[in-house]
Order: C-alpha cells, then structure tokens, then sequence
C-alpha cells in the first residue's frame, strides 16, 4: 500500500530541524526595538533632563538616593508657584482661569475620549448630508432599493486612502465607555454657595458619576480621605475665586503636578424649551431642578451639594493622564500610589498565610498602611448584597469586648456607589450590616455608628476573608526615608529566563528596604501602549550567591495579564553589602491592537491635537531608558543626572538610565552561528518552505522599559546598572533560579 502524503510535506525539502530554524528565523526580529519616540526631540528638548557623556559599557556610573519628602516638595512647590502665576495673570485681564491644555468648554471631546476612540460627534448640516448622499449616489453605491450598497474596497475608492481595520479604530473595550455631558460650566454657576471642602475629607462625601468603570479611583480616594494629611499632600494650592486648583500626584517613580480649571460636566443640558416666559421663571426652575449642586454633575460628586473638592480632584487625575477615557478600569493599589506615592502589594485572600499577623497589619496603629479589596467571582455571582467585580475601601480595623465580655474583630468598609443600587445591592446584608440583629445599643454607642445608604457598612474580619477576593495593602513614606532609581530597557525574548542585565545594589547602612522594579505606566499613553503587554518577575540575592540562593524571589500574583501589572515589590532587612536584583519579562502579543507607528500616522490626520498631547507624553516617558544622540541597540549607554522641569501636566523625576540591550534571542536556539553551520548543510533551497506572506506572523518584537526603585533609610544607599560584558553573555539568561 502506497503511503499519502499531505502537500505541506510533499513540497518540503529541507530538514525538520532546518524548518524550526526558518520560522524562528522569521518570527524574532533581527533587529529588535520599539518606538522610542512620537515626535522629534528637538521639539521638546528643553523638557528632558540634560544627558551627561555617552561612555560604552559604562558599569561604573551609579545613582544614589533622593530624600522622599524633599523631592515631593520640589513638586509641591513648582505647582504653588505656577498657581500664583495663573492668579496674577487673572487679576491683570480680570478674568477667571480657562486650562488651553484641557478645556472641557472649548475642546469637550479631547478631554473625554483617548486617541483611538472613535470621531467626536458632530451636529449634522442637512445641506452637508444631501450633497454627501448626491456624491455617493453618482459613485453608484445604491442599489435598486436606495439601500447604501458598500464594500470595504469602495470605502478606500470613496476616500482615496487606504481605512484602518475596524479593529483598529475602536478597540472592543471602549464600547462600554460613551460619555454624553449635555453642558459645560463653572463651579460659581452650578453652586450656590461652593466650597472646596465641608468639614474636612471624608469617603462618606464620595459619589461616584457616570464614569463607573472609575469605581477604582474612588475606592482608593476614599482608602485615604479619612486622613488629612495625605489629602493636604494632594491637593496643594488653589484659588477659588479665579477658578484655579492644583494638585500632585506621584508617576513612574516622581512625582508630578497638575492645573485644572473649574469648568465642570452637568448631565442636563441648558434650558431649550419654548414657550412665553417673561418673568424667566421656567428658565430659573429648569436650571435649579437639573443644573445646581452636586446631583447635577455628569462624573464624581460629593454628596454635600456645595461641596467640590472631589469632582476637581477627578478633573486632575483625569487631565494628568490625559483625558477621562483614561481612568476608565484600574485597580484599588494603583490609584492608592498615585495618590500617595506609597507602595502596593496584592494579595489573594485565600493564600492567606497567618491571619494574625495581617489583623496585626490592618489595626494599622503606627499608621504606615492603608488598604482596598475587590471582589473578583469568576461566576460572576454578587455576594450578600456586595457586587462582583468591583472594588471597595477598607476603612478601619477594630478589636473590641461585647457586653457578653467576648472579643470580636469588626472591619469598616465602604462601596464608592456612596449608596444602593435601584436592585438594593451595594452594601453588606450578612451579620453586623445596617440593622441586624447584632447591632445593639451597645455596639452602636461603642462604634459610633448610624445607619445610613451611604454606602458604608461593618462586618467580622473572618466574613472579610471569606467574602472578598483581593486585599491592596500600601505601604507609605515620609521624609524619613530616601529613594534611589535606575532605568533602561530590555529587549523581551519569546523565551524568557532571570537576565544577565541586572541592577547593583550597595547598602551602607542596616536599614528595612523596598524594592520596586516597574515598568512605564501605559495609561499616560493610552492608545500608544502598542502590541506588547510585560509581566515582570525578579530575584534579589547577595552579590555572587549560587543560583537559588536569594533573599527574594518576586513574581505577579497570577501570570495574568489583565490584572494589575504595573509593578512588583519586596520589602526586606539589610545588612550593609552588596546586592542584585535579577530581572525577568515574560511578553504576551495582541496582534489585534494596531503597531504604534500606524496609530501615528492615523491619528495626525484624524486627531492632531490629541495626538500632540498623547504623543508628548509618551515621548517624555520613554526619555528615561532611550536618550537623545544613542542609537538603539548599539551598547551605548548613557547616565543622566536628575533634572525636574516644569510644566502644566508633567513633571518627570527620577534617574535616567542607558539603553542597548540584546536579550531578545535569549534561549531560542543556539545562535546565530549554530544556525547558519545548519542552513549550509542542506540542500538550499528555501523556496519551498515559504509560506504566504498572510500566513506568516510579523516578526516577535517586545521591547520593555523599567526601573528599579528602592526606597530605604540609608541615605547613601547606591543602584547602578551591570550590563553584560559581551554579545554572549547579553544572549543568555540565568537558569536553575
């Protein structure tokens, strides 16, 4: 019997092994890198930190630490600076401040919609829309029913250019997000008697607004508005009178500061109605029923009708990532460190080691942690009354003696909903909610607690770990501690092992130490993320220590990359010497996601303003690990010294670190030799191994920029960057860790 054989192996003439070697050949670029930059850096020169002297190889240069309060305060202090700038300049024109940066007035859509959100809406022209239909009409794209008859080829026919995939246009994820304020105006129009703060901060004023997928931001505003003095650090200079507040806030490992305006969104428009109204009293009832206070706010409002501190805390967070879209879907840790420059670790309640030393965490008496969960069913199921995937703030721990003399440990925790839904979810109805059986006279007197759709509600600390999925525990700073930072980039093997580019530590003092290796965060960018998404991995270890000897070893909590993945920390005692951190990228591709460079070219064309400001961002971002004059992948690297600058809604800090790695063919194949020794051996004929350019994957091409913090009390606690010593040692990772 006669054996069949497929096509795909009747063509082939070369050897199985040599076949695995073309694909690889294909699929992992050559020459691998990314986009480094938007725009030329000439144009924004005057922004970067000024580069020192390029030197080859250079692991000698180091960078040595920062004291955390002084370098919040260069920040703080810029933004004062500026705030009475803008008062002055008001003054002289007499004129309250409009922001030309996010001008919810004049460029509404700019501020709401990231760079690849669909085309802002647009009032229609009937003339404009008859002469459009003529056109479309003459071109023959009707059929015999006047039903519009259009294919993918005759759009490019009809504008002369090549259309991006739908994909590419809108991206799945922002269908949910589709805002529709109907007015604009200031915070002395919506008021009537406005005041920034009403008896202080508290989560109790906290509403969340039509941006619901921000429910993460206001968890973590509300994790920490309970203590003056972090809000004090936040929002730190303001003029009501002109219409100016600014605020900092802490990104990539410095901090930065921003200035908004008051124009605020209202849900209802302004009065359109007809009709004979000489006293203008429809107007007046109009705009008082559906345009005054904080119900009528389009986003977050406090619950106090005068109060505004937090829809201008949210315009801040909103503007200095770039516009609403942008805060939309996040996690409760990530917004708690932007807020306080802290530091967060998640952790998975169920992998709870001891129970009583994180009770002893969460009484929290010193005051160095604040906390946030998140419920995260993978059925989908709410609990007790508290919805699923959603986050919540954990306000205080209590240990305390019922009448009965027994000891019962109680958690406080918050719903940023600020109340219940219509379906009567949003707050806790197991034991210790809002009026049952356990709260006794007793309890109410000893906790000082009213019952109230607020959104706050009480529970045991066992029902706590049984009920919710996650805990955010961040760690804060103050001016006792210094923090030290290097940058560069790494280029992602499809393959990854521990790298050989590692960072060097040098303790010269005893001293608790937190280390921090993060990579750029993308929501500053948002639409200029590209292809890529990083998980990140590293080992800490004694200079020298044998693989798997190491003090640390640090990874995500699951290899999952729609958790949060920005950072990942260690906090451990020192003694003085000298350390490593090893770090490790595992890279997953969304080839559905369009490459960086065509978002570019698009969005010049269709959103030029958006994109000079998503773009800037994005270029000032990446200055930290690719610098002016290198070329990328040449081995130059260079050390910058520590510059801050100003600037309305950026304010870089931090160190900036070399470029021109080669870990992208790490452990895929044996090099490039072995490879081609193999190719001369066969009969070289390639041809007939060639797939169809559609079949064949755009070559792998993963490009990550990180840093390494540590933040201590050693003052003189150092961090340079040991690249590898030759091409070899660049190509290979670091195995039996």
């Amino acid at each position: 019997m006669s054996e069949r054989s497929s096509p795909e192996t009747s063509r082939s003439k070369t050897p199985p092994q040599e076949q695995i070697h073309s694909f690889w050949d294909k699929y992992i670029t050559k020459s691998p890198g990314k986009v480094t930059t938007i725009f030329p850096p000439s144009l924004y020169s005057s922004l970067l930190p000024r580069p020192s002297t390029l030197t080859k190889n250079d692991n000698t240069a180091t960078t040595t630490t920062t004291n955390f309060g002084s370098s919040y305060a260069a920040a703080a202090d810029a933004c004062r600076a500026k705030i009475a700038r803008i008062v002055r300049d008001c003054h002289r024109t007499n004129s309250k401040f409009t922001d030309p940066d996010f001008d919810l007035r004049g460029n509404q859509w700019d501020c709401l919609l990231g760079l690849n959100w669909r085309s802002p809406p647009t009032k229609g022209n009937p003339a404009a829309v008859e002469s459009a239909l003529g056109t479309l009409e003459t071109m023959q794209v009707f059929d015999g029913t006047d039903c519009l008859q259009l294919t993918v080829p005759m759009l490019r026919k009809i504008m002369g250019r090549k259309v991006l995939d739908e994909r590419e246009q809108e991206r799945s994820d922002n269908l949910e997000y589709d805002p529709d304020p109907k007015a604009v105006h200031r915070v002395g129009w919506i008021f009537e008697d406005p005041r920034f703060e009403v008896e202080g901060f508290s989560s109790s004023d906290i509403m969340q607004g039509s941006n619901s997928m921000d429910c993460w931001w206001l968890s973590a505003v509300a994790t920490i508005c309970h203590r003056r003095e972090l809000m004090d650090r936040i929002c730190v200079a303001r003029d009501e009178e002109c219409g100016v507040y600014g605020f900092v806030f802490y990104r990539d490992g410095g901090w930065v500061y921003t200035v908004v305006d008051d124009h605020l969104c209202l849900t209802n428009g302004d009065y359109e109605g007809g009709g004979h109204d000489p006293s203008n009293a429809i107007v007046k009832k109009w705009r008082k029923d559906k345009q005054t206070g904080s119900q009528a706010l389009y986003f977050a409002a406090c619950r106090e009708e005068n109060e505004t501190w937090l829809p201008l805390l949210e315009k801040a967070y909103a503007k200095v990532h770039g516009d609403y879209h942008a805060i939309w879907g996040g996690w409760v840790g990530e917004g708690v460190e932007d807020l306080t420059g802290g530091v967060n670790s998640e952790l998975a309640l169920e992998d709870v080691l001891s129970k009583e030393n994180l009770w002893k965490e969460l009484v929290n008496e010193n005051g160095n942690f604040v906390f946030g969960l998140d419920i995260l069913d993978r059925n989908g199921s709410d609990k007790n009354g508290l919805a699923n995937a959603h986050a919540y703030s954990l306000l205080a721990a209590r240990e305390e003696v019922g009448e009965d003399g027994k000891t019962v440990r109680l958690v406080k925790i918050r719903n940023p909903w600020g109340e219940r839904g219509g379906d009567g979810m949003g707050e806790w109805t197991g034991p210790w909610s809002d009026g049952s059986k356990e709260w006794t006279p007793f309890w109410l007197t000893k906790l000082d607690y009213r019952f109230e759709d607020d959104g706050v509600f009480w529970m045991t600390y066992n029902d706590m770990l049984h009920t919710f999925t996650n805990l955010y525990r961040t760690r804060l700073f103050d001016d006792q501690w210094a923090v030290a930072q290097e940058w560069t980039n790494i280029n992602v093997a499809w393959v990854s092992g521990y790298l050989q580019r590692k960072f060097v530590i040098e303790v010269k003092t005893a001293t608790t130490a937190v280390f921090v290796l993060q990579q750029l965060d993308t929501r500053y960018f948002n639409g200029l993320e590209g292809e890529y998404s990083f998980l990140l991995h590293f080992i800490l270890q004694k200079q020298g220590a044998e693989p798997g000897d190491y003090l640390c070893r640090v990874r995500p909590q699951a290899e999952n990359f729609f958790r949060a993945n920005r950072s990942i920390n260690c906090e451990i005692d020192l003694e003085p010497g000298i350390y490593e951190v090893l770090p490790k990228i595992t890279a997953e591709r969304d080839t559905s996601k369009p490459p960086v460079e065509n978002i570019v070219k698009f969005s010049a064309r269709r959103r030029p303003e958006k994109l000079r400001q998503v773009g800037l961002s994005f270029d000032l971002a990446h200055a930290k690990a690719f610098k002016e004059g290198e070329k990328e992948g040449d081995g130059w690297e260079t050390e910058q010294e520590d510059e801050g600058e100003e600037k309305a809604s950026v304010t870089e800090a931090g160190e900036e670190t070399p470029e021109g790695s080669d870990e992208a063919q790490a452990a895929v194949g044996n090099g490039e030799g072995q490879q081609d020794a193999q190719r001369a051996e066969g009969n070289g004929d390639e041809s007939d191994d060639d797939e169809d350019d559609e079949d064949q994957p755009s070559p792998w091409n993963a490009v990550a920029v990180i840093g390494l913090r540590v933040y201590s009390q050693d003052p003189e606690l150092a961090i340079k960057l040991a690249s590898p010593r030759n091409d070899e040692e660049a190509a290979s990772v670091v195995r039996g860790t």
